[in-house]
């Protein structure tokens, strides 16, 4: 279980991604901070895994907080969340080691795509002793892929996002676009335009099955890169 602490100064906003985190299976919010001296007092008494941390706060900004948790040894992973676009502040967040950096508005689905590329990287990283370089691409590229990716015209990324998580929760098994179609309840047109976008990002492979009698079968697997 990823151990997650919310910093975030909007109580309303907080509670909001404390719901967030915790509909995603693998993560469990231990506490929320109104602010970066209550963050780094928490983290002071409490082993964190995944902070998610706002920039602009009172009495010390997430990105002093990002600076004191590196000089203090602190290695719990951030992900950024500001409504600041400068480029001066992106830089140096990745800098400080900021595994990612979301700028408000966000939708959720942009969020659940963050916490489910960490959760990827954290279970391939706790399961190996050592690691090989593909292990390190789908770590990377996987990231890349899903959220840098332009979208192809008629293509909308919530149920991009949606066909996409069934196809990582349902990763050994091949299946027709029929049968995805009936799971996510969508139609098999719909579903078979997502499936050849996520085709031509590699995330998703297609197998074409011969029988004895008939059109050869379409099946579409997760690739497990």
């Amino acid at each position: 279980m990823i151990r997650v602490l919310i910093v975030e100064d909007d109580p309303m906003v907080a509670q909001l991604n404390k719901r967030f985190v915790e509909s995603i299976e693998g993560f469990k919010v231990l506490g929320v901070a109104s602010n970066g001296e209550d963050a780094l007092m928490f983290l002071k008494n409490n082993l964190v895994d995944l902070i998610i941390l706002d920039v602009y706060m009172p009495k010390i900004d997430g990105l002093s907080v990002l600076k004191e948790m590196r000089k203090k040894f602190i290695k719990a992973d951030v992900i950024l969340v500001t409504a600041a676009k400068e480029t001066e502040n992106i830089d140096e967040a990745l800098k400080l080691g900021a595994v990612d950096y979301l700028i408000k508005p966000f939708e959720f689905e942009r969020l659940k795509s963050s916490l489910e590329n960490y959760l990827l990287r954290y279970k391939l990283l706790q399961s190996k002793n050592t690691i090989q370089q593909e292990d390190i691409d789908r770590i990377t590229k996987s990231s890349k892929i899903q959220n840098d990716a332009p979208l192809q015209k008629g293509l909308h990324r919530a149920t991009l996002e949606r066909i996409r998580g069934f196809m990582k929760k349902n990763d050994k098994e091949s299946l027709t676009s029929e049968e995805i179609a009936e799971k996510v309840g969508m139609s098999r047109v719909t579903v078979r335009r997502y499936l050849e976008y996520l085709t031509t990002t590699e995330e998703i492979k297609l197998e074409v099955e011969y029988g004895s009698i008939g059109r050869p079968s379409h099946l579409y697997k997760y690739n497990r890169r």
